[in-house]
């Protein structure tokens, strides 16, 4: 019996070339990126590093716990009761300085001041300039800029004593409230402009006078902090 023939058909082999289509196949050469290996042992070095930080933190820590100190955090900050008395005496009386808290507490300036560090740090209060005075409120969002700002001037006796005659109707001049305060004219013109920049006060022009008026937008404020 003949064997039958097989037909082969022959084409040519594949293009071997990188990178070049063999049937017309969308080509697209991925670059790899190698990382330098001195890369690689600089990134081994430093989580060690790290490694090593933790663990002698948490020693620290440890020797503290032992001989009896305490780690501050948000949780137990208020636990020392003379940090809690400071806190309380800022959140009830915002606008608060070194010095009338040190008044107040009966507590030493150094200690006060030690506290109101670690409230500070512990976002428990926030601090407000007032001139050459720091001033002290309760950070929780209670009160904006605008609000420290009054509350801060409120805090003066003399600013006060001036709300205080315009708003009773006494008097409402430079001279009148200076005559009736027991000031000098300079001095009220001094406290106008702290009282005006804040907006507490507006003032009107009235023949050869300058009429002072308290601002109703704030009177609320005025009632409750002056």
């Amino acid at each position: 019996m003949a064997a039958e023939a097989a037909e082969y058909i022959v084409t040519p082999a594949p293009n071997d070339q990188f990178g070049v289509s063999v049937a017309g196949e969308d080509i697209q050469i991925v670059e790899d990126t190698i990382t330098p290996y001195w890369q690689f042992l600089l990134w081994l070095a430093a989580m060690q590093i790290l490694s090593i930080i933790d663990v002698v933190l948490y020693f620290i820590k440890l020797i503290f716990v032992i001989l009896g100190f305490k780690i501050v955090n948000k949780e137990n900050v208020l636990d020392n009761p003379d940090r809690s008395i400071i806190y309380t005496y800022i959140k009830t009386k915002p606008g608060a300085f070194i010095d009338e808290i040190v008044e107040k507490t009966g507590f030493g300036r150094g200690r006060v001041r030690h506290h109101i560090t670690i409230l500070e740090v512990q976002n428990k209060i926030e601090v407000h300039k007032d001139g050459r005075k720091i001033r002290y409120f309760e950070n929780n969002s209670t009160y904006d800029e605008e609000e420290r700002k009054i509350i801060s001037a409120l805090q003066n006796i003399t600013s006060q004593r001036i709300i205080s005659e315009i708003q009773n109707g006494n008097c409402n001049t430079n001279s009148a409230l200076a005559h009736e305060i027991g000031v000098s004219r300079a001095t009220i013109s001094w406290y106008m402009r702290t009282l005006k920049e804040v907006e507490l006060i507006n003032e009107e022009r009235e023949g050869k006078n300058i009429i002072y008026r308290v601002n109703p937008t704030y009177e609320n404020l005025i009632e409750k902090y002056g």
